[in-house]
């Protein structure tokens, strides 16, 4: 079973920037993917973005494309988020998933970002 913890929410102004990280650990295997989800006030937990856990194949949400960028540091088990020119509907709980299951997976308690205008 994989193991996440997320970090690094927080209060930030329209047109900031901010990095999550998720600290990954137990079974991991490079054919596994880690992504992050968010989920708004009233509304439904929705896809921002995953990466494979060799680091390759990158995918991102067409309403955060070319504004976040996932990464994956190897010697810190950790996958980063970070995330520029935020804008306020960037405001929600922001929860790290592996699909090492079969299927997308949140065991941590997610982090609250949130975006003033």
């Amino acid at each position: 079973q994989v193991q996440l913890v997320e970090s690094g929410g927080g209060l930030v102004q329209v047109g900031g920037s901010l990095r999550l990280s998720c600290s990954v650990s137990g079974r991991t295997s490079s054919s596994i993917n880690i992504g992050w989800f968010r989920q708004a006030p009233g509304k439904e937990r929705e896809f921002v973005a995953r990466i494979r856990w060799n680091g390759f194949n990158r995918y991102y949400a067409d309403s955060v494309a070319g504004r976040f960028t996932i990464s994956r540091d190897n010697f810190k088990n950790t996958v980063y988020l970070q995330m520029n020119r935020m804008k306020p509907e960037d405001t929600a709980v922001y929860y790290c998933a592996s699909d090492s299951t079969g299927r997308w997976e949140y065991p941590g308690q997610g982090t609250q970002v949130t975006v003033s205008s």
